[in-house]
């Protein structure tokens, strides 16, 4: 029975793929923890597999993360496992130095284009850090998988390394549609910068629907701003971070979705988010960009109207053609229920189970 360690630096409750990813791991027979950072004031939701959760002083920034992949190296040099798996490059240090100590079979799951997120490409001094580490570590990880085919073609041409694709796929479940939805608009995930939400939330002057932001993130202070700077207290509203379980019914319950993304960076510009499938899966129409991976996807199943930046203009038409054409709407809404059943969890967990299968049967790489 392998011992497989994942590492993130976010809080256990919300990680979608990582709930999704340890449960098939668990149920295949693996003995799976899942180590995260302790933020306190909330009990970790119960599942099949081990959590652990690492306390730090720091809550953000590069003291946050040195204190954090200092504390994480030395729990990882006593736990006992067989595999160690860094989710992004943010834990990918210390999981590197202490399975090479310890000789451990390492892998790479990058849920981003780490090195390539605006937050960091805007910042020369932030970005010289991580793309250091990306250049140094990731052709040392041989085995890895993330979430679209874009960016594994980007590490194979840069780094040499042939990645597995493992989708953000939401898992399938009997599809019930509600006999009433609200008219409303659903954001759902991150709430960080080049997610469009500058432009989103004055937008909804133009549009007669209220918008429903659940998530956190850096961009939380600026959106509260834009909301009273736009006089849209009454329409826009900022609800937070909700169990999945509980975001999942919300979701169900809601009209229309919302997917932007900034083409300001690589990792924007490759992008599969969750909410992409989140919202498929619930037969939910959505506004999404047309970007590589979304095209490709929309080309084959219409689940979604495209746009190609988020100016504030494009948003309004894109959503308003959806509000006004109810035959549109209906077809969007049956492509989701023909493409919910091949984008699905029960497909990529194949691939997850097949690449961890294999794992095993290898002789120790890095």
């Amino acid at each position: 029975m392998q011992r497989i360690v994942f590492t993130v630096t976010n809080q256990l409750n919300y990680d979608q793929r990582m709930i999704r990813i340890c449960t098939s791991l668990a149920q295949a027979g693996y003995r799976v923890t899942l180590v995260g950072v302790n933020k306190g004031g909330e009990p970790l939701t119960q599942q099949p597999f081990r959590q652990k959760r690492l306390s730090c002083m720091f809550k953000k920034g590069i003291l946050f993360y040195a204190a954090y992949n200092i504390r994480l190296f030395f729990y990882l040099l006593f736990k006992p496992c067989d595999v160690l798996c860094c989710i992004d490059l943010d834990t990918m240090l210390p999981v590197f130095f202490s399975g090479r100590l310890r000789g451990k079979k390492l892998v790479y799951d990058a849920h981003e284009y780490f090195s390539q997120q605006k937050e960091i490409v805007t910042r020369p001094g932030v970005y010289r850090v991580w793309y250091w580490i990306e250049r140094t570590f990731v052709p040392k990880f041989k085995n890895g998988y993330t979430v679209s085919y874009s960016i594994a073609a980007a590490f194979e041409k840069l780094y040499k390394v042939q990645y597995e694709v493992v989708m953000n796929c939401t898992l399938l479940k009997p599809l019930v549609l509600p006999d009433n939805r609200e008219k409303g608009i659903l954001y759902q995930g991150a709430v960080n910068e080049a997610r469009g939400l500058e432009q989103l939330i004055p937008a909804m002057k133009q549009i007669d629907a209220c918008l429903y932001i659940y998530g956190d993130g850096n961009f939380m202070t600026q959106c509260r701003k834009l909301i009273i700077d736009n006089g849209l207290e009454q329409k826009v509203f900022l609800k937070g971070k909700v169990l999945p379980a509980v975001l999942e019914d919300i979701t169900a319950h809601t009209w229309l979705g919302i997917n932007l993304v900034e083409n300001n960076g690589l990792n924007q510009y490759y992008s599969l988010a969750n909410k992409f499938f989140d919202y498929m899966h619930h037969a939910l129409p959505q506004v999404s960009m047309d970007f590589p991976e979304y095209r490709k996807i929309n080309n084959e199943f219409e689940v979604a109207l495209l746009i190609e930046d988020t100016s504030e203009q494009k948003i309004v038409n894109a959503v308003n053609q959806i509000m006004e054409d109810d035959a549109f709407y209906l077809k969007l809404q049956q492509q989701c229920i023909q493409a919910r059943e091949v984008y699905c969890w029960q497909n990529e967990e194949k691939k997850l189970l097949s690449f961890y299968n294999g794992l095993t049967h290898k002789k120790r790489q890095s």
